[in-house]
Parts: C-alpha cells; structure tokens; sequence
C-alpha cells in the first residue's frame, strides 16, 4: 500500500461509520454463503503489525512480540474448501492492542483474561458465522493447544485439529509424548519437502505414521471449574527417518490432535493433509504485509485507521483465492467467488485483448470459472500467459487486481457519464 493509495484511502478510513466490525461483517457474510453446504478447514493463527518505523507519528498503539516495538495483532480465520482446496475467503477475525505485561499469577488467571482466549473466541466467531456450512474443521498450530479450547469448541459440526504443545498426562498414567514414541509405526510415506531459507532445505522426506485413542487429564492450570476431568481424543504422529534428514537439520515432526475419527491409515493422512494446509495463512501474512499490500509501511497515524487499513488489506485473501484457481484444479469454483456481474463483464472484455493468436496465448480454463478469472488477472499483473512459464505468484496476482482495479473504476466511470 503505497503512499498515493493510503491519500486515496483517508477519508474512507476516518469516517467514524466505517468501522473494523462493519469490514469484518461484510466479508465473513459472502465466506458463509460459499460455505453452504461444504466440509470447510478454518485455518487461525497470530500475526503482529509492527509499525516501529512510524512510532512518532502513530497514537494508541501497544506493544508487539519483542515487548519494545509499537503495533498491534491481528488473528484472523481463514477459510478454505476440505474438498477442493479453494480458499472461500475470511471467517472471523481477532485483533488487539498489548498494554500490559503478563501478570505474576498468570497462569492462574480464567482463560477469558489471557490474550490465549483469542483461540477460543476465533473459534466460536466461526461456529456462528460460517452458518451454513456443513461441518467445520478448526486447525491451528502449537499456542491452540487449550484444554478449555477442547472442552467447549467441538460439537456435531465442528471439530479441532491442533499440533500439540503440552506433553499432557494421560489417564492410563503416562504422558503423551512417551505414549506416542512408543506406538506401533502404522506405515510410512514420502514427502517433498518445500525449501524454507534458513530453516529447512528442500528434500524428499521419509516419514513415520502412528496414530492411536488416547485420554488426556485436565491439568492444573485448568481455570474452568465446569470443564471434564478427561477428555477422548485421537493423535496422529508424523516423524522424519533419519535417512532423509538433512544435515544437522531438525527432522520433521507433527504430533497431532484431533477429535476426527482416526481408526484407518487413510484418516490419518487425511488429518495430516489437512493440517498442511496451515500453509497457506502464512502466505497470506506474507502478502498482506512486505511482500504485497506493505501494511506495516503505512503513513497512517491513528490506531483506528492502521486496523482499518489492515483489515480491508485482507483482500490479500482474494489475491490468494485468485493464487489457488490458477492451474484449474479448484473443482468448478465460479469466478463469482470474488467478482460480481458487472466486474465479469469487464473481465470478458479485457480477455480479447490478453489472448494471443496461438492455442498457448489463449486462456485455456472454462469460462466465467475462478481459473479462468485467475489467468486474466495474472495476465494483468505482467504474466506472459505461457503455461511454460513460471506460475504467477501472489505479487504479480497482487499487481493484476490492482491494474483490474483502476479499469473497472474507469469503465464504471464512463458507464455512469455516457449512459442516461
């Protein structure tokens, strides 16, 4: 978000009716309605919006993650289809502003008072908005796992899958993570292993698979009086063989838990092939900030506009909608998912002048389908269009939407002059 956009932007953003629930509200409305009627995977987790470079200039800010630096955290809902994979846009969101520091009985604080109950609340956010889908998978990393989270978030329709954090005790007297070494290896597989700089290099990974029942106590930090004694849940283990680990790097490990039925091998790659789907909320992090829209690079100087300014950069959400259809395997997704009737019309236009004349120019995805959308988007944003070529990634999309962005607001314009 450039300084030119955020001029475009501030009126908008200081007119006390718009409001961060309203920005929320309208898009969580149209996630709900793609959602009907589908198995949908909630993806949550915690990012800061560091805005140090700008601290003189910013007001009602709070601390971030190194307790120095101002900004505030945002957590939003993420909400894909289980079935195809395609991104169905944002499902609740979260957000604060740190101004105190951890209080010395902390832990013996009621999870309602700890900034930990964002997961809880998230989750609950999603139960009443996503109405209409069919059941809800919740899926988040280590900081989910919360045994007041496992005691009242699951129901008939919704269900948790969270890496875990705790080595929890057992009802059977152990503890998970002895329990879970010395389950049977129930089979293995093959993995290609994404190159992450710094952490981890790119390798084909062998793994583990184990998976068992297991029963976990409530532990002592357990703040809520009503919550159960135990609770039943199921695990599914992954780990790296040390013959395809590389070098000195840690070898992969998931211990996963969730309240699905896991009783084959097939469910417990599913589990796991779900849960790898937490990817994406990083990406989307990516884009919403350096790498895309730069919302932490923003002039803006009130704490309510910074919130608003971010919330509605989370259309980095549809850039990555657009990111997931671009090779046509988003099973039959419309491009109506993002664009009304009026924006399809334009995008038709531009189409013939984006084709080539040769078969490999052309787009080659069902018309009107979020494929279809996507190649002319990324034709926009500076893509070449040869199926060759590298795949369009999130900033070219980025860019695209922008250029389709300045088009339509000029085929609208011209539209309204020219027609009586």
């Amino acid at each position: 978000m450039n300084r030119a956009m955020e001029v475009k932007f501030g009126r908008f953003l200081s007119n006390e009716k718009v409001t961060a629930e309203e920005i929320v509200r309208y898009a969580v409305e149209k996630t709900n309605e793609l959602s009907s009627g589908l198995h949908t995977l909630v993806l949550q987790d915690t990012t800061e919006i560091n805005h140090q470079a700008h601290k003189e200039r910013a007001t009602g800010l709070g601390t971030v993650g190194n307790g120095k630096d101002v900004g505030f955290f945002l957590h939003p809902a993420v909400v894909l289809d289980a079935g195809s994979g395609a991104c169905l846009g944002l499902g609740a969101e979260y957000h604060w502003i740190r101004t105190k520091r951890k209080q010395k009985n902390y832990q013996k604080q009621p999870i309602e008072e700890k900034e930990s109950y964002r997961w809880l609340d998230t989750a609950e956010a999603v139960k009443k908005n996503l109405s209409q889908a069919k059941s809800l998978t919740i899926i988040a990393d280590r900081e989910s796992d919360i045994y007041e989270e496992w005691c009242r978030i699951p129901d008939e329709k919704t269900h948790l899958l969270t890496r875990a954090c705790r080595d929890r005790k057992l009802s059977n007297g152990n503890t998970l993570f002895n329990y879970v070494s010395d389950l049977e290896v129930k089979g293995c597989y093959e993995i290609a292993v994404r190159e992450r700089p710094g952490k981890r290099s790119m390798h084909e990974a062998k793994l583990e698979l184990r998976f068992s029942k297991l029963e976990i106590k409530r532990p002592q930090s357990c703040s809520d009086v009503n919550a159960p004694q135990t609770i039943h849940l199921q695990v599914v283990d992954v780990r790296e063989k040390a013959e395809s680990v590389v070098g000195t790097e840690a070898p992969i490990h998931w211990c996963l838990l969730t309240t699905h039925e896991v009783k084959t091998i097939g469910q417990a790659l599913q589990v796991v092939r779900w849960y790898s789907q937490r990817w994406h909320i990083e990406q989307i992090f990516r884009t919403l900030k350096l790498q895309g829209f730069g919302v932490e690079n923003s002039q803006l100087e009130t704490k309510e506009g910074l919130v608003k300014l971010t919330l509605l950069a989370l259309g980095a959400i549809q850039t990555y909608q657009l990111l997931m259809a671009r090779d046509g395997k988003d099973s039959g997704r419309g491009a109506n998912d993002i664009f009304d009737s009026e924006e399809l019309e334009v995008l038709s236009v531009l189409l013939d002048g984006l084709e080539g004349k040769t078969e490999k120019q052309k787009n080659p995805h069902k018309k009107n389908s979020l494929a279809w959308a996507a190649w002319i988007i990324a034709r926009l944003g500076g893509w070449k269009g040869y199926a060759s070529e590298r795949p369009p990634g999130p900033i070219t999309m980025l860019h695209g939407q922008k250029e389709f962005s300045s088009i339509y607001r000029g085929w609208k314009l011209t539209k309204n002059v020219c027609i009586p």
